[in-house]
C-alpha cells in the first residue's frame, strides 16, 4: 500500500545542484506528494532559479536568519508538512536519485512494519568487490563483500581501537562505523544511524522528537544525534536498494577550522546521547582515538597537497578537544 509523503531539502546558496536534485526526483516512479524547499540562502538565486512550473507539487519557502542552518530548517519544514502525508522525507541539496529511489525507501515501510525511520543507500562513494576467500589486511569484509580499509581504521588496528560494533552502530567509546561500511548487497539492514541527507521517517516521530538546535548551522553529526534517539522508539533500517549518488558539493560548508571543531565538539555530544554514563574504559578509548585521528590528520599537514586545510582543521579539533576540559556541550536526551 503506497502512503502519502513528503520531501523535505534544506538548502543553502546551491540553486545548481537543487535544480539537478529536483530533475531526478521528477523521474522517479513514485513521486512525493509534495516537496518542501527550506532555502536559508542570503541571496535570491536559489528561489530565481525555482521560478517556473518546474515540479508541480513543489512549495519553496525562504527562512530569516533565525530558521537558518540545517536542523533549524528540518525543524521549520516540518511543521509545514501536509497533515495527510504519513511519511516525512529529506534529501541534501546535492543528491542525485535513481528512478526507484523513492519506490524503494516506501516499500520498506511495508515490509518491515516496526520501522519508524528507513534510510537510502549512497553508491558513488565507496567501491564494493564480492569477498575473495583469502582475506587481505588491507580490506574491510561484511556479509560477503569486501572493500578497501581506510588507513585510519588500519592505524586503529594496530592501537586496539577498531570498533567493537557492527557498521550502523555506535561503539561504547564512539568513532565507529558508517553507513558507508555496508555493502550494496541489496538487503535491508537493521541499524540506529542514519545519515540524515538520505533519510525518512514516519510522520508520528516529530509529535515527540524534533531536530537538536545545539547542531548550529553546518549541523555535523546532527543525523546521528537525531537518528539514535529515534532508535530509543523504535526500530531504523537501511534499505540498500533505495539507490543514489551524492556529490558533495563544496558551497555553503564552514571552513576546516570550524569543521575540525565540530568533528570534536559535535563528536563528543553523540557519543553522550547514546551512552550518557560511560565506563572508564570508554572515556579512555574516546580520549585515545580521538588523539589519534588529530595525530593523523596532522600527518597530512606533510603529505597532502591540502597542506592548509590539513592544517587548519588539525588545529580546529586540538581547540574543540581542549575546549571540553572547560565546557562540555549540555546534552539533550
Amino acid at each position: 500500500m503506497t502512503k502519502a509523503f513528503t520531501l523535505i531539502v534544506c538548502t543553502y546558496m546551491r540553486p545548481k545542484p537543487l535544480l539537478d536534485l529536483l530533475k531526478s526526483v521528477s523521474k522517479q516512479t513514485l513521486c512525493p506528494d509534495e516537496v518542501l524547499i527550506i532555502d536559508g540562502s542570503t541571496n535570491s538565486e536559489t528561489e530565481e532559479a525555482l521560478k517556473g512550473d518546474f515540479f508541480e507539487n513543489l512549495k519553496y519557502h525562504k527562512v530569516d536568519e533565525a530558521n537558518r542552518g540545517l536542523t533549524r530548517q528540518r525543524n521549520y519544514g516540518i511543521n509545514l508538512v501536509a497533515k495527510t502525508s504519513e511519511i516525512v522525507c529529506f534529501l541534501d541539496d546535492d543528491i542525485i536519485l535513481t528512478p526507484t529511489y523513492f519506490e524503494e525507501l516506501l516499500e520498506t515501510y511495508n515490509v518491515h512494519s516496526d520501522a519508524l525511520a528507513v534510510g537510502g543507500y549512497i553508491t558513488n562513494e565507496v567501491e564494493w568487490k564480492a569477498a575473495t576467500r583469502i582475506k587481505k589486511k588491507s580490506c574491510f569484509y561484511y556479509d560477503g563483500w569486501m572493500r578497501n580499509e581506510p588507513s585510519r581504521f588500519r592505524m586503529r588496528r594496530k592501537f586496539g581501537l577498531l570498533p567493537d560494533t557492527e557498521p550502523g552502530f555506535l561503539p561504547t567509546f564512539s568513532h565507529g562505523r558508517s553507513i558507508g561500511f555496508i555493502p550494496p548487497s541489496g538487503k535491508t539492514y537493521k541499524v540506529e544511524q542514519l545519515m540524515g541527507g538520505v533519510s525518512s521517517f514516519k510522520k508520528e516521530v516529530f509529535d515527540a522528537l524534533s531536530f537538536s538546535t545545539y547542531f548550529e548551522g553546518y549541523g555535523l553529526y546532527e543525523d546521528a544525534d537525531f537518528s539514535m534517539r529515534v532508535a530509543k522508539q523504535g526500530a531504523i533500517y537501511i534499505n540498500t536498494n533505495a539507490q543514489l549518488a551524492h556529490y558533495h558539493d563544496a558551497s555553503g560548508r564552514p571552513n576546516q577550522y570550524k569543521y575540525g571543531k565540530m568533528v570534536i565538539r559535535n563528536g563528543w555530544y553523540v557519543w553522550r546521547v547514546r551512552y550518557p554514563k560511560p565506563n572508564m574504559k570508554a572515556r579512555l578509548k574516546w580520549n585515545a582515538t580521538a588523539f589519534l585521528l588529530t595525530s593523523i590528520r596532522f600527518s597530512n599537514v606533510l603529505t597532502s597537497s591540502l597542506k592548509k586545510e590539513a592544517f587548519t582543521e588539525s588545529l580546529g579539533r586540538v581547540v574543540g578537544w581542549l575546549s571540553l576540559l572547560v565546557n562540555k556541550p549540555n546534552v539533550e536526551r
